[in-house]
């Protein structure tokens, strides 16, 4: 069997690496439901990354959707995803869920 390149190895090592880099990151939920993102208002702690996950319940898809910073995630109907989002500075950041824009709307609240 030939060595492995150096190269290859490492590539190896940053994807084993990362997992457990992302294992004690916060993780806050968000429900898509009825047109509706709960909870609406969310804390997470400033100036640390986050973990996002959204579950849809809705019937059809969602689109969460955030302007700064931005981001956008869009799920399918019995879908759950997940995204992170860079540290915020203290602060509040809206979002909102674009396929339901005058009911689908919350913020975070950096502390």
């Amino acid at each position: 069997m030939p060595p492995i390149p150096l190269t290859a190895f490492l590539a190896g090592l940053v994807v084993l690496a990362a997992p457990a880099a992302h294992a004690d990151m916060p993780t806050f939920e968000i429900v898509a439901e009825n047109g509706r993102l709960t909870p609406e208002t969310i804390e997470v702690p400033a100036n640390t990354r986050f973990r996002l996950q959204l579950t849809n319940r809705n019937a059809g898809p969602e689109e969460f959707e955030t302007t700064s910073p931005f981001k956008e995630l869009v799920v399918g109907p019995g879908v759950t995803r997940t995204t992170i989002f860079p540290p915020l500075k203290p602060g509040s950041y809206p979002f909102f869920g674009e396929f339901h824009p005058d009911t689908a709307k919350g913020r975070f609240v950096a502390k």
